[in-house]
């Protein structure tokens, strides 16, 4: 039996199939808020209100013809979605969500947890930038480029953002930061700063406007991804959906107490704490528009990282007088 709920557990929930279904809900989330705001109707057609559109898209990509260019790096250029899907699907299972397996918890949960989850969380920028390059195409080297430097931007300012709420609860574990502000759920205002920042190097993280440079359209055609096609941009756009939910849930673990409760409870908390960051995300999505790469490593240290250390010192300052 205790084999037979940590399978469940690893491959329906949280596992890939629960990922993979709340993955393609919320990129329809994403897009309806999206057009909406921007005056128009968004998906409408496959399923009730369109909601089966990431699903379809999905499913057509995987029967679409798979090309592989003929002077790319062949196998990386096969293997590297592949990566990519395990390490976000991975990164998942730290969530602090329901767990139906005390064994699984112990083997899942340990303290530090929270830095594994931002290494995770690291890596797809890696394996985009190595996708471009794999490829060969011009564009795509360019896009791959882009990536790696917008990296050096939003990370440090990420980083001390996400890590200032678990200074405060004097915690490494997600599960033990997410209890301590249900406990003290008025020590979540102190990190409202770290949550606007978190917000913001999350968007230029997931690529999404304004942040959305290494996959212009309209200047390098679409950037790393240029060449792929197939299963393997199948692979890649459930990547993205699934880093979307991840990071959401990254940041409504430390910044919006969990998901207390148990099965049922604790779900329906995460679909509306991840819903209500992808909600702001979305909304920054159609304020902005797209600035330059420069322009993002500069805003990043000149703003993002003074004020990602102004909201260290406030919560050292904080943990020093009152805890």
């Amino acid at each position: 039996m205790a084999v037979l709920k940590t399978v469940l557990y690893l491959l329906v929930y949280p596992g890939i199939l629960f990922l993979f279904v709340y993955a393609t809900f919320c990129e329809w989330f994403d897009r309806k808020v999206y057009a909406r705001l921007q005056n128009r109707m968004g998906p409408t057609h496959t399923g009730p209100w369109g909601i089966l559109q990431p699903v379809a898209d999905f499913f057509k990509l995987m029967s679409k013809e798979d090309v592989v260019p003929e002077k790319a790096d062949k196998i990386l250029f096969t293997l590297l979605p592949i990566f990519g899907l395990a390490i976000v699907a991975t990164a998942g299972l730290l969530l602090p969500i329901w767990h139906s397996n005390e064994a699984v918890v112990r083997m899942i949960s340990f303290p530090g947890d929270i830095i594994v989850l931002l290494y995770l969380l690291s890596l797809p920028t890696l394996i985009f930038f190595l996708a471009g390059w794999s490829s060969t195409n011009f564009f795509s080297t360019i896009g791959g480029t882009r990536v790696l430097t917008m990296l050096f931007g939003y990370e440090v300012p990420l980083f001390m953002a996400v890590l200032s709420p678990a200074i405060l609860a004097n915690s490494w574990r997600l599960s033990e930061i997410a209890l301590f502000y249900q406990k003290k759920p008025l020590l979540i205002l102190p990190n409202l700063l770290g949550f606007v920042i978190a917000l913001i190097s999350v968007q230029a993280k997931l690529e999404r406007t304004p942040f959305d440079i290494p996959h212009a359209e309209t200047e390098i055609v679409g950037g790393t991804f240029t060449e792929y096609s197939g299963k393997k941009l199948a692979f890649f756009r459930l990547m993205i959906d699934i880093e979307l939910v991840v990071s959401s849930g990254l940041v409504a673990t430390v910044f919006l107490a969990g998901f207390p409760g148990g099965l049922w409870l604790g779900l329906l908390n995460f679909i509306i704490k991840t819903l209500f960051v992808i909600f702001f995300l979305s909304l920054i999505r159609a304020l902005t528009s797209r600035i330059r790469v420069d322009q993002v490593v500069s805003f990043a240290w000149k703003y993002l990282a003074p004020l990602a250390i102004l909201q260290l010192l406030v919560v050292i300052l904080i943990k020093g007088l009152l805890l």
